[in-house]
């Protein structure tokens, strides 16, 4: 009998699932205008003891620096390019390319309590009148050949692989390009936990690889970044640590062990060390 595929967790699960981790990520990663939630670049492994702040600062520099470098594996850019920031959580992405890249962006995401930020931080950092933030599922952003760039960080892991490409196929003008950043699997054991806890359903490179060539999309680069993203969860694990002892000394109880996201984190962190795991990017293009 042959293996049933994996299947994502319904959108309204996911939609929950990030509507109510808001507060959480704004206390942590805030307080913005660009706030972001995802994996980071960091070259070296950091120094322990670092504060609480330092910690954000240096979280915060290697988000930021994976977005410039995925700015610099599409190249020429040119003012007023259309861009679809796919998952765009709390906007930090398409406050990035706004402000650094003076693009228009609609920033799309299914949590309802990020919709507001969005629009907040856009005002805050002077690009509200080029952040268009809407409340749509991936897979039914209106319009055809309207989006130069379409940018996915660790979003395409919650969509089917196929119907998302030919979404894609859809949406990008000719000659125009995704950029994808994601998590993807180098085991199959890890796909169970790592679905669980992040809601999704991880696949394999060659899976997005075989998804992309079959609906149109031809891959231009791809790049592993896993080396480099081993220490920005030394660095998360760090700051979770920080924060379980402050809620001790505040008379926390029941605090005593690691969190649950601190074994998750854990979790991925070992996934990237060992294999199990990997990191990275690819651009893919549609044929003129």
């Amino acid at each position: 009998m042959s293996a049933q595929p994996l299947r994502a967790p319904p959108r309204d699960e996911v939609s929950a699932y990030y509507d109510a981790k808001t507060e959480r990520l704004l206390h942590r990663y805030g307080p913005g205008p660009r706030v972001h939630y995802h994996t980071g670049m960091v070259e070296e492994i950091p120094p322990p003891g670092l504060t609480v702040e330092a910690l954000r600062v240096r979280i915060h520099e290697a988000q930021e620096r994976l977005l410039k470098e995925m700015a610099l594996a599409v190249g020429g850019w040119q003012v007023g390019r259309e861009v679809l920031d796919v998952g765009c959580g709390l906007g930090g992405g398409s406050l990035y390319w706004a402000a650094e890249h003076k693009a228009r962006v609609t920033a799309i995401t299914i949590a309802p309590a990020h919709l507001p930020w969005v629009r907040r931080f856009a005002e805050q950092a002077g690009v509200a009148h080029q952040v268009t933030a809407l409340l749509c599922d991936a897979l039914e952003v209106p319009g055809r050949e309207c989006f130069d760039l379409v940018v996915a960080v660790e979003s395409s892991c919650y969509l089917p692989r196929r119907e998302w490409f030919r979404k894609l196929r859809t949406l990008l003008r000719p000659g125009g390009r995704v950029l994808l950043t994601d998590c993807f699997l180098g085991r199959p054991a890890m796909a169970a936990p790592f679905d669980r806890y992040w809601r999704t359903r991880i696949g394999a490179v060659d899976e997005y690889f075989r998804a992309a060539s079959e609906e149109g999309l031809r891959l231009e680069l791809h790049q592993d970044l896993t080396w480099r993203a081993v220490n920005f969860w030394t660095l998360t694990l760090d700051l979770l640590a920080r924060e379980r002892e402050a809620k001790l000394r505040q008379g926390g109880l029941g605090l005593v062990g690691r969190s649950q996201s601190e074994r998750e984190h854990l979790r991925l962190q070992q996934g990237f060390l060992d294999g199990g795991l990997h990191h990275g990017w690819m651009v893919l293009r549609r044929p003129r």
